[in-house]
């Protein structure tokens, strides 16, 4: 414990304890160790976080910078982000269990969001509109929101930590982050670069703690002007009835189970491998992947021997290995749901063509499922209609 990082979170360009002096351990998924830990924080650090957000945006230097400046700032962020990349992606990988390849090439377009939106800030113009009475028009123009409040998942942290800071700084807001308990360190690690940058303070706010007490309280939040949330379609729920409350605006990116579909022509030695690889994307922990597997019927032997191969050849192991190319689920709880979701598949009827619910040979440690197949899948099972999130 003592040699583990006790991080605090940052509040008004303030590194700051929680109100409650309470932490809790980030594990590495690989290890199923602890190695770092996290603020729990409460009603009183989100209550913090807002207030100065607020004060950043209506009373703060953050308001009085030019469209401009925020964009060379934007900018900036984006060049010390690439500066820091292979720190950035070993921390990811430690933390959250991708593999340091997968993690690599995301911090090669990470940076991107903020050079793009840079140089968008002092292009966001309004509009002359032509009415029907002589010597009188009239004008849109297009001002900052306000208060922010963008509420990550544990998936992709640094990928969704630009996709939702780049245009809302772009556009004069500010924000108050609230990173996913499960890999948490990303939103850390990237606060103190934005701490380096000398953004003013309020600007960014990082509140971390449990997931569905923060998050609600956030999007409940009267002070609170807008809720960005990318999570599970349970979550989106909940925070959208929270949000209802104030009638502030509401973007929910949620959960998904879309098919790759095979043609009678398909090429199986192209098809199958790009199938795999669609599926099994972050350990199969992406809400785009390609989890249903449509063939034609005359063909299905044929996919179901393929697939077993290209299973049974996948090296399972260390994510910071770059020769491996599927690594651990994210936590426990993860790994437990997914196994049920193999039982029930099973108990429900399906054929198992490869994988199942023993843990990989070899891996009698950490958080892993083996990468598992499934045939004569009907669509009323509940394998075929619910996000199972695992490889």
């Amino acid at each position: 414990m003592s040699e583990m990082k006790k991080h605090r979170m940052l509040i008004g360009g303030q590194w700051v304890e929680p109100a409650s002096g309470a932490w809790f351990e980030s594990l590495n998924p690989f290890t199923a160790a602890p190695w770092a830990l996290i603020p729990r924080g409460g009603k009183d650090d989100v209550d913090r976080g807002v207030a100065a957000a607020r004060a950043a945006f209506y009373d703060g230097e953050w308001r009085k910078l030019t469209a401009s400046a925020r964009g060379a700032l934007l900018s900036r962020l984006g060049d010390l982000i690439t500066a820091e990349a292979g720190k950035l992606a070993e921390i990811e990988t430690t933390d959250n269990g991708k593999l340091i390849a997968e993690m690599r090439g995301q911090l090669t377009y990470i940076p991107q969001w903020f050079h793009y939106y840079g140089g968008l800030a002092d292009k966001i113009e309004g509009r002359v509109l032509p009415i029907d009475k002589p010597g009188i028009f009239n004008f849109t123009r297009e001002e900052p929101l306000g208060v922010v409040a963008a509420i990550t998942p544990w998936n992709y942290p640094l990928y969704q930590l630009a996709a939702k800071l780049a245009p809302a700084l772009a556009a004069g807001c500010t924000i108050v982050l609230k990173p996913a308990g499960a890999a948490p360190l990303a939103a850390f690690v990237l606060a103190e670069v934005i701490d380096e940058l000398g953004l003013p303070p309020g600007t960014v706010n990082i509140v971390s703690g449990p997931g569905a007490q923060i998050g609600e309280m956030l999007a409940a939040h009267p002070d609170v002007d807008m809720v960005s949330i990318t999570g599970s379609t349970g979550a989106g729920v909940r925070v959208a009835q929270a949000a209802a409350q104030t009638v502030k605006r509401v973007t929910l990116e949620l959960g998904g189970k879309s098919p790759f579909i095979l043609l009678d022509d398909s090429d199986l030695s192209a098809a199958l491998p790009a199938a795999v690889r669609s599926c099994f994307v972050n350990n199969g922990q992406t809400c785009s992947a390609l989890t249903r597997l449509i063939v034609p019927r005359e063909q299905l032997s044929a996919v179901e021997d393929g697939l077993a191969d290209l299973i049974g050849a996948m090296r399972v192991g260390d994510p910071l290995d770059p020769d491996k190319n599927l690594g651990p689920v994210v936590s426990a709880g993860q790994r437990q749901s997914i196994r049920g979701y193999i039982e029930q598949g099973s108990a429900e009827g399906a054929t198992l063509v490869a994988g199942g619910q023993d843990p990989p040979d070899g891996l009698d440690r950490g958080f892993y499922v083996r990468p598992t197949v499934f045939s004569a899948v009907t669509p009323d099972m509940v394998i075929a209609r619910e996000e199972i999130f695992g490889p």
